[in-house]
């Protein structure tokens, strides 16, 4: 079971990366920023100290709120038309806490006016966990995993999986199939706007087009070969 992502149940509570929380015995509060295993957690201070701790000896100040609306429909609310149909543009986006940048949040970024239907299962060590199933409505973001952003060697590969949906009269792509380990080299770029996260991240494109084949050129580059 991947320890870096796994919600810590503790006290009939679940404790999640980036959720707030208090030390019981001591004046300490900050923000969870690792999950070392089924008992104890990391809990980074103001002063961006990292302690360990065992999760029942703090309590929950502030978590995330759960998403409420979470029943899958099979019909877009609104259909757009198909002149102004988008059909490209699905991206993992990732973006530190606002809380604390030691924890990274991983989104699925839907620009495409399309309805997708997606999975992402985790694979580390030949074990496999499905991390989130959801529909994104489209020109929106879901979260769907988060890990400490010092852990980096550590992350899992990634397998995404989008169906694509919609009501208007517009053939849907290809299922869409993602299978990698994000390394370092992947956020060595500078961070760029995510518009429909309100912040700046990384951006990586699930739904690269296939690069175009110009068949003279490719026969004239085979007989000059030659």
């Amino acid at each position: 079971m991947n320890s870096l992502t796994t919600p810590l149940k503790n006290n009939h509570m679940n404790f999640n990366l980036g959720d707030f929380v208090r030390f019981v015995d001591e004046n300490i509060e900050g923000y969870i920023t690792r999950i070392i295993d089924k008992d104890t957690i990391g809990v980074t201070d103001s002063n961006d100290f990292e302690i360990p701790v065992q999760a029942s000896k703090v309590t929950l100040v502030h978590g995330e709120i759960p998403e409420e609306n979470t029943v899958v429909t099979n019909r877009q609310a609104t259909v757009v038309p198909v002149a102004e149909f988008i059909k490209e543009g699905v991206y993992l986006g990732l973006i530190t806490d606002q809380h604390s940048t030691a924890v990274a949040h991983f989104n699925l970024v839907n620009q495409t006016s399309f309805q997708l239907l997606a999975t992402l299962t985790t694979e580390k060590g030949g074990n496999f966990k499905g991390e989130f199933a959801a529909v994104i409505p489209a020109h929106s973001t879901k979260k769907i995993f988060s890990a400490n952003l010092g852990d980096i060697q550590l992350w899992p590969k990634f397998n995404i999986e989008v169906l694509f949906s919609t009501g208007a009269n517009v053939e849907p792509p290809a299922p869409l199939i993602y299978r990698e380990n994000i390394k370092g080299k992947d956020l060595s770029v500078a961070k760029v706007e995510i518009a429909l996260l309100k912040q700046k991240g990384w951006l990586i494109r699930l739904d690269v087009p296939e690069p175009l084949i110009d068949a003279q050129k490719l026969k004239e580059s085979f007989f000059k070969a030659r």
